[in-house]
């Protein structure tokens, strides 16, 4: 595990030096997140945020769209795609939330273990453990390390976590071998290489800065 732990500090290293220093867009208070957050299951970036600014063009508060009728909601976050889905759970997230706070502000969990608070973020149906790592690392700055598609992969094919080890799994692994000071930076930088180098489609390994820490690249290159 430990020799693990270097390569991925190496890589995480390797990645800025390359990238510099990723800064994301401005934070969001954690419930604008935890919502947006959910609105990016399944598409792009661009119908996230164009769902999201319809949303709140549309509702001038979260209580606001927890209260609204079912169809207005799905009706405002049509551009994220899956909306018939999507437009019930925020709304049933939101009103469990009320009904166990009494109200929609989330930082109180900033008092709380990464761990506890977590947990208490993903006993919500539709908030799974990428949703809440991404409210705890970019809302309240707390350790946690969200897994995305890109993120899964990338890591897969660089050697950092099992082939069979599944995306909920893969969260504490990750968490393990990264120092929590690198997680906001670690986390972008795969993410940007995943979407740039390493793609799903295909993986540029000959442009790509940390090939010689990566299985995959190594593989390849001596079947060559």
């Amino acid at each position: 595990m430990k020799r693990l732990q270097q390569r991925a500090v190496k890589i995480h290293e390797t990645l800025l030096k390359f990238y510099g220093e990723p800064v994301w867009r401005t934070p969001l208070p954690a419930v604008d997140e935890l919502v947006s957050t959910i609105l990016s299951q399944n598409t792009n970036d661009v119908n996230r945020d164009r769902a999201f600014d319809a949303l709140r063009a549309k509702f001038s508060t979260w209580e606001a769209v927890r209260e609204a009728k079912e169809k207005d909601v799905i009706e405002a976050i049509r551009p994220a795609g899956l909306a018939n889905q999507k437009g019930p759970r925020i709304q049933q997230v939101l009103r469990a939330i009320t009904d166990e706070r009494g109200n929609l502000d989330l930082s109180f969990l900033s008092a709380m273990s990464v761990e506890d608070a977590r947990n208490w973020l993903t006993k919500f149906n539709g908030v799974g453990p990428k949703t809440a790592a991404i409210v705890l690392c970019f809302s309240l700055g707390m350790p946690a390390f969200p897994v995305d598609t890109h993120i899964y992969r990338v890591t897969g094919r660089l050697g950092l976590r099992p082939q069979r080890m599944t995306v909920e799994q893969a969260h504490p692994h990750l968490e393990a071998l990264f120092p929590p000071a690198t997680y906001y930076a670690a986390h972008l930088n795969l993410i940007r290489l995943g979407r740039e180098l390493c793609t799903a489609r295909k993986a540029m390994c000959e442009k790509c800065p940390v090939v010689k820490l990566c299985d995959y690249g190594r593989n390849r290159k001596s079947a060559i």
